[in-house]
């Protein structure tokens, strides 16, 4: 079995100089959020530089699509130049890259909404969980609807800790 090491694959694209938000999962168990996520969720810039190193990552970390990875597809620039979702799985494990998130929300779009947060091996921009739950809320999946009650009772919570 593939061993899961999302910080590994963070450290990895921080170190590369990649530009992202992190989204999803991981996004609110930084925020606090008491929820157990198996992949790393980002939303990255577009710009041709950026994609240029985010595939030299891909290419350091052995990513391929998950969906028949028996036949080693790698994603390519223009993948990463689209809004699309490439479902990719690393030598550390799943990595979810998204051009765009939610109502068709891109990079620049989630800046302001995200906090940098340091994570050992540098900074990043990580989503802040009152957009996490509007996204989350929109998209209204199985998967969402079950995680929200949570997210929602750790933003109050956070919101009742900050006003004391």
């Amino acid at each position: 079995m593939l061993k899961s090491d999302l910080s590994a694959t963070l450290g990895a694209l921080v170190k590369a100089g990649v530009e992202f938000v992190l989204v999803g999962g991981l996004a609110a168990v930084l925020d606090g959020a008491p929820v157990q996520t198996y992949d790393l969720d980002i939303v990255h810039s577009r710009s041709t530089d950026n994609i240029a190193r985010l595939l030299a990552v891909l290419e350091s970390l052995d990513a391929v699509f998950r969906i028949q990875p028996e036949r080693r597809l790698r994603p390519t620039a223009s993948h990463l130049g689209g809004p699309g979702h490439l479902n990719l799985i690393t030598r550390f494990g799943p990595l979810d890259i998204l051009g765009t998130i939610g109502r068709d929300l891109g990079y620049d779009d989630l800046l302001p909404h995200s906090v940098e947060m340091d994570i050992g091996g540098g900074q990043i921009r990580v989503l802040d969980l009152e957009t996490l739950i509007a996204i989350k809320e929109e998209l209204n999946s199985e998967k969402d609807r079950a995680v929200l009650p949570i997210l929602r009772r750790t933003l109050a919570e956070k919101k009742n800790h900050s006003s004391h």
